[in-house]
């Protein structure tokens, strides 16, 4: 689960910002100004920042300047939030180091959406490269054949079958909510919704456990979403 530090002086924005966030699988930590906000990143280690232009104390330029001349947070992401719409501005802030930019009054839905490209971005970037085999309890896939055996025998998948199967077996014991597969599994140009996530995943279910009910590899986590069993 990424956690998302948001930083800005007015409560509403982070309070309305952190409900929507936390509503798409994210955690969020919080802070009110620049000085706070240097503190929370030290102390929490956030996965990306949503950073105000105009704060207290010590504005947001001075705090992307900041992390990004320590070594620890030089690559963390950020995306500044400003409710100046001056093109100065908002090159200053890329030219800085910022990775992204959005002017309020803004969509929730489009933060989202660019939150989650910078982190998609992220995950492929530090993605450790396959492995050729992954066996567990009788389960054995070959990532450069494309080929999956249960108990000895073959079982063929459609290709999101596969997408999916080899995603959970990369990260066992790792908790994705549905939107976490969809950014994970499904082409961006694709439109799928969370609950057809669902459907797939029975689909995979009924082609490689032994009992749908009563699953040994991909295991529901109620509330929140799925992972792949862990891998003692």
């Amino acid at each position: 689960m990424a956690k998302i530090l948001i930083v800005d002086d007015e409560k509403d924005i982070v309070d309305l910002l952190s409900y929507n966030l936390e509503k798409e699988g994210f955690s969020t930590v919080k802070a009110y100004d620049g000085e706070a906000a240097l503190k929370m990143v030290k102390m929490q280690k956030p996965n990306l920042i949503i950073l105000d232009l105009m704060l207290p104390k010590m504005n947001g330029m001075d705090v992307c300047r900041a992390l990004r001349r320590n070594p620890e947070t030089a690559s963390l992401p950020i995306i500044m939030l400003t409710a100046k719409g001056d093109e100065v501005d908002k090159i200053i802030g890329l030219e800085i180091g910022a990775d992204d930019y959005i002017t309020k009054p803004f969509s929730i839905k489009e933060l989202i959406a660019r939150i989650r490209v910078i982190l998609r971005r992220i995950y492929d970037e530090n993605k450790q490269p396959l492995k050729k085999m992954f066996t567990y309890a009788g389960l054995q896939i070959d990532y450069n054949s494309y080929e999956v055996h249960v108990r000895g025998k073959k079982v063929d998948l459609s290709p999101t079958e596969l997408k999916l199967l080899f995603f959970f077996s990369q990260n066992p014991g790792r908790v994705y909510t549905r939107n976490q597969i969809l950014d994970q599994v499904w082409d961006n140009n694709t439109f799928v919704t969370p609950r057809a996530v669902d459907v797939h995943i029975r689909r995979l279910r009924s082609q490689i456990e032994k009992d749908m009910e009563n699953p040994q590899y991909i295991l529901t986590v109620r509330g929140f979403g799925y992972k792949f069993a862990d891998k003692k």
